[in-house]
């Protein structure tokens, strides 16, 4: 699904969500947007069209798209050389143009602001550190479990040969304190092996 939700255009035009759910029910913005409800996803350009605005760089940025277009070397059709300064040279503070490339930066990082949280309660995502939580929890219980297991079983041991039960269960813990310990060593140089994968950098949020 393209396009931009409610929240990141009312961002981007900045306007409330509320003037954004006006417009659409005023009928300003048919044939601008497809889908209804949290499903709608809007097309910039032709919101802008529709609205009579002139979108400011930092608003029609996409991917950083705006920021490059605004960082390369502006060169005039008659060939002459430009007086602006080179893409990688350092703008003085006072310059008009880094004061717009500021805007635009940050219009950018509240735009991806927006993207992640839309996405993030929408399902289509969950923060690692929200996995890392559930799955710690899952793991605690599920070895809680498991060495309830082998305390009964040392007690079964036990009771089957005649020995000490005491003896029997602090072997199968040794054994199994050792096992913890490496493959928590192995899976932790697993995940530090990992790259991110082609779909992950494309979705850069």
């Amino acid at each position: 699904m393209t396009g931009l939700n409610t929240t990141e255009l009312a961002a981007r035009l900045a306007v409330s969500k509320a003037r954004i759910s006006q417009y659409v029910s005023e009928g300003k913005l048919d044939g601008c947007f497809s889908g209804e409800g949290r499903g709608r996803r809007f097309d910039l350009d032709k919101v802008a069209n529709a609205l009579g605005r002139k979108l400011h760089p930092g608003q029609m940025l996409g991917n950083g798209a705006a920021t490059r277009d605004m960082l390369r070397d502006l060169t005039p059709s008659d060939g002459s050389v430009s007086s602006r300064p080179r893409p990688d040279s350092v703008l003085p503070a006072s310059d008009a143009d880094r004061y717009e490339m500021a805007r635009t930066l940050k219009a950018e990082e509240e735009a991806r602001r927006l993207r992640r949280q839309n996405m993030a309660e929408e399902g289509s995502w969950v923060l690692a550190e929200e996995v890392q939580r559930h799955t710690a929890r899952a793991m605690s219980q599920e070895i809680a479990q498991f060495e309830t297991v082998i305390r009964d079983a040392a007690r079964g041991v036990a009771d089957t040969f005649g020995v000490d039960f005491r003896s029997v269960r602090k072997v199968m813990m040794d054994e199994w304190r050792r096992y913890r310990a490496a493959r928590a060593d192995a899976v932790s140089l697993e995940a530090q092996s990992m790259a991110m994968t082609a779909a992950e950098h494309e979705d850069d949020v």
